[in-house]
């Protein structure tokens, strides 16, 4: 049996390794098992940012059965989308103040 496995953005942006893999070998990967391609996500990751295989949704029109993937985030740049978007709600405190205490 073998288990094809689709790199997806986030594990590209995440991990160096597998941005250059991508773009040494291209984007799907085939192995004889998904125990064989949870070791390759556990070797890319070694070092680098984390990455791991999930299963493809059965109704995905993909032809992968899995997928390498990673939490790409920017703690700060989501802190600010959070500020910014309980402002916009009109949040109680919300509202910036000056030095001084007053809004």
């Amino acid at each position: 049996m073998s288990v094809v496995v689709a790199i997806k953005p986030s594990a590209r942006k995440r991990n160096a390794k597998v941005g250059r893999l991508v773009f040494e070998d291209g984007t799907r990967h085939a192995f004889e098992s998904r125990a064989a391609a949870e070791r390759w996500a556990d070797d890319l990751s070694a070092g680098d940012g984390h990455v791991w295989v999930a299963s493809a949704h059965p109704r995905d029109g993909d032809d992968a059965d899995c997928y390498l993937v990673s939490r790409a985030t920017n703690a700060k740049l989501e802190a600010a989308y959070d500020k910014r978007r309980r402002r916009l709600r009109g949040d109680a405190g919300a509202e910036q103040e000056s030095l001084g205490g007053e809004p």
